[in-house]
């Protein structure tokens, strides 16, 4: 056994130092997998894409090409949001009281906000902004 001379690091020091810097560098690799903000799709911007009858009081319906809900919380409110789930990226679109599911794990969604109701998703669903024109919504 050899002694550290005075103001050199123990082994335990260097390896302790060693242990914390990589967990840093693996919690720095969590965030790539952060959805980003949505973009609404190119060629939809401005233009209707579905009709206000389409979309039930109380419940959505899903855009399939556009990976987009579409909800009526109460009567003549509108909301879209992404149709991907935070957790797993799973389309939702089961529509339940108040609520949008996922099938994947059964995450459950607010029809209004798109906030997270139950996990295992811990984020909302994230929301574009829209406009009625006429019977037609438009994101925009």
């Amino acid at each position: 056994m050899t002694s550290n001379s005075p103001g050199m690091p123990t082994r335990r020091q260097v390896l302790g130092t060693a242990g914390v810097a990589a967990c840093g560098v693996a919690l720095a690799g969590c965030g790539v997998g952060v959805p980003p903000e949505p973009v609404v799709p190119p060629g939809i911007k401005g233009k209707v894409i579905a009709k206000t009858s389409d979309v039930p009081v109380g419940g959505g319906t899903v855009i399939m090409d556009w990976k987009i809900i579409l909800t009526q919380p109460s009567e003549g409110v509108f909301k879209a949001f992404t149709a991907n789930c935070p957790h797993k990226g799973c389309l939702v679109g089961r529509f339940s009281e108040k609520a949008v599911e996922c099938p994947c794990h059964g995450s459950t969604f607010a029809l209004d906000t798109g906030a997270c109701l139950g996990g295992p998703a811990g984020a909302p669903l994230k929301e574009f902004p829209l406009r009625l024109d006429g019977d037609g919504i438009v994101l925009v």
